[in-house]
């Protein structure tokens, strides 16, 4: 079974270009911190342009969370700006990349009115 993280990174990679970017050029790595392991997901962002890689590379802004944190974000279950602030997850380098690339997440499920989704939510 594929976990919420991974259909969220599948979907971007599909995707290819989200206008919502597309003023925003940089690269993004999340560390998915469990235990000793840490599995890592490469985001690049080209002005809007999107390739999705899970190569522990140098990236502009580097995210650290759970892998059930995570999941919870990609899903809307959660809001990255209020984990941060919670000391749930951290950030190193650029941090208004992560506020740029916040907005392509899915809303919360009990919010009204229009949200994005990502083609693999569960409904």
């Amino acid at each position: 079974m594929v976990d919420a993280t991974t259909r969220f990174f599948e979907d971007l990679d599909r995707r290819g270009y989200e206008p919502l970017l597309a003023k925003t050029s940089g690269t993004l790595r999340i560390d998915l911190h469990e235990g000793a392991q840490t599995r890592h997901w490469l985001l690049r962002i080209d002005h809007g342009q999107l390739n999705v890689s899970q190569e522990d590379r140098e990236a502009d802004t580097v995210i650290g969370a759970s892998p059930a944190l995570f999941d919870d974000l990609a899903t809307g279950r959660e809001h990255g700006l209020a984990a941060l602030l919670r000391g749930d997850m951290t950030v190193a380098g650029d941090a208004r990349l992560v506020v740029q690339v916040e907005r392509i997440f899915p809303g919360s499920p009990d919010a009204r009115g229009p949200r994005r989704r990502f083609a693999g939510e569960v409904h």
